[in-house]
């Protein structure tokens, strides 16, 4: 149990029946009594709300689970993972990745959250490096300010990018927002 003045960015808790991530943390002092001003992340469904508790109230810490993985191949719906302690294999269904699928290449490192046995969520790097397999052609005299035009990437995702960039190019994509960064290498 952690007390509401103990709260800050990044513990996860117990409210409600539901895990929650605080996102952002307040403490606000009032005349009798001091408040904590808190923005939660519903770890399992992704929406936020913001609650404000007295900072004397209790809450069940939640421990999650950590696991160091390598991502191995998909197989229909099912996306296999490999423990990089025990190599055990685990199979992951698409729904329990959602948009995190865009991002997957074989062999890539990555951590799974658990919570008490359940897979509450993966934790991709914050940037991964993939080729483009289909976009228009550039021009001559094309700059990096001159405008986007869409990109399909290995993985099958789509996303702007600037003029220059060819087919065969390896890009440095940002995973948090789906958004180009830089030529890679």
């Amino acid at each position: 149990m952690i007390s509401g003045t103990e709260l800050r960015k990044g513990v996860t808790i117990e409210l409600e029946d539901k895990l929650y991530q605080v996102i952002d943390y307040q403490h606000v002092k009032m005349k009798r009594t001091a408040l904590a001003r808190v923005k939660l992340r519903d770890i399992r469904d992704g929406h936020t709300i913001e609650r404000t508790f007295q900072s004397g109230e209790k809450f069940v810490r939640a421990r999650l689970e950590m696991r160091n993985t390598q991502y191995l191949y998909n197989d229909g719906d099912l996306y296999y993972f490999m423990d990089e302690e025990t190599f055990e294999q685990i199979p992951v269904n698409s729904s329990q990745l959602g948009d995190t699928v865009d991002y997957l290449k074989e062999g890539m490192s990555l951590q799974l959250s658990s919570y008490r046995g359940e897979l509450v969520g993966v934790e991709l790097p914050i940037t991964v490096d993939l080729e483009v397999t289909e976009t228009g052609p550039g021009f001559k005299g094309d700059t990096a300010t001159a405008g986007t035009k869409p990109a399909t990437l290995e993985t099958g995702i789509t996303i702007q990018v600037p003029l220059f960039i060819n087919q065969g190019d390896i890009i440095k994509v940002d995973t948090r927002s789906g958004t180009y960064i830089e030529r890679a290498g």
